[in-house]
């Protein structure tokens, strides 16, 4: 048996996207040539590594197990090749994050890190906890940063760093007028929430929205900022991350509600379980521990 590492970087391209026409793009080869390395490897394995439907390729069982074998061979590769390199630390770095440590927080990180660790080949993708859970499950990324505590046994998850959540309004909304805020002042409010799947909103939910008997959400939006913007045009109110609200806190576009809860939660570092670490990936995971808000 003689497998090649084309034939796995084919393997895991076709993993991630699904099909072999936007496969073939991403390698930069024809479909016809990406079609028969995939003939070719799972003829020399003796199995099919996907299900065909409706043009799509669809991983099975067996391609689930060779999956993170493949990733860890195509690594390692990449690591021998930085030995000869004159720079420590080689190789691209995915990072997904989601939007309130992927805004506020990674930034900061990513600039200390490139200085200090002097490695400048990253990828960044910046979407909701949930999305960048999936991604990782499915190698598309290397490590997360994220603010959901995403529960799946083939992720590894561990507390990173704490974070304070408020609830926001317009300077002149009448709830600001109240010393102490109860979770029962907040029912018939017009909410403005980030999306299911989100972080902020799974905070909000657990801590607040499943304790009112009244819960209006009046918009749903993807980014903070769109949500900031609306509770300063005194549309709504909104639960949110104070460092993802600290510029508009501090310039009186908002105020916080002092509510009579605990708000504080936790930001999580997660990877797949079976993820090779190559050398970059765990100098990246060690500084994260130890960095601190620079704010």
């Amino acid at each position: 048996m003689n497998i090649t590492l084309k034939q796995l970087h084919v393997f895991m391209t076709i993993t991630q996207e699904k099909t072999l026409t936007t496969a073939a793009e991403k390698l930069f080869l024809s479909k016809p040539a990406v079609s028969m390395a995939l003939a070719e490897l799972e003829k020399q394995l003796g199995h099919k590594l996907f299900e065909r439907t409706n043009n799509r390729l669809l991983i099975n069982e067996m391609g689930k197990a060779l999956l993170p074998l493949a990733d860890e061979q195509l690594e390692r590769s990449k690591a021998i090749t930085s030995l000869f390199d004159n720079h420590n630390f080689q190789g691209k770095l995915r990072i997904g994050s989601s939007n309130t440590v992927g805004n506020h927080l990674l930034p900061a990180l990513l600039a200390q890190f490139r200085d200090i660790k002097n490695h400048q080949d990253q990828l960044i993708c910046i979407d909701n906890s949930t999305t960048i859970g999936d991604k990782l499950k499915e190698y598309e990324l290397d490590i997360g940063l994220v603010e959901a505590l995403l529960v799946d046994k083939k992720l590894h998850i561990e507390r990173w760093i704490k974070d304070e959540m408020v609830v926001v309004a317009h300077p002149e909304h009448p709830l600001t007028n109240k010393k102490s805020i109860t979770v029962e002042d907040l029912n018939h409010q017009h909410w403005i929430l980030r999306e299911q799947g989100s972080g902020t909103r799974d905070f909000f939910i657990t801590h607040i929205g499943q304790h009112l008997t009244d819960l209006d959400i009046t918009f749903e939006l993807t980014t903070t900022e769109a949500i900031i913007n609306c509770c300063a045009a005194g549309l709504g109110v909104s639960c949110m991350s104070r460092t993802a609200a600290r510029h508009a806190l501090q310039d009186k576009r908002l105020c916080t509600l002092p509510i009579d809860i605990d708000m504080s939660r936790d930001l999580y570092l997660v990877w797949h379980k079976d993820k090779y670490q190559s050398p970059i990936l765990k100098e990246f995971i060690e500084y994260s521990r130890q960095w601190n808000l620079p704010f």
